[in-house]
């Protein structure tokens, strides 16, 4: 993924920079969400 995001950075500085975002927010979520969902489907 980062090496998707560094070729975005390389076409054009906006779409690198939603790419970097993008990425970082989808690791944000996973990180909140998955503890979550694992704590209801174990149980």
């Amino acid at each position: 993924h980062g090496i998707g995001t560094a070729r975005a950075f390389q076409v054009n500085e906006l779409a690198g920079t939603f790419a970097g975002l993008a990425m970082g927010l989808n690791g944000i979520t996973t990180a909140l969400i998955v503890p979550i969902l694992a704590h209801f489907l174990v149980h």
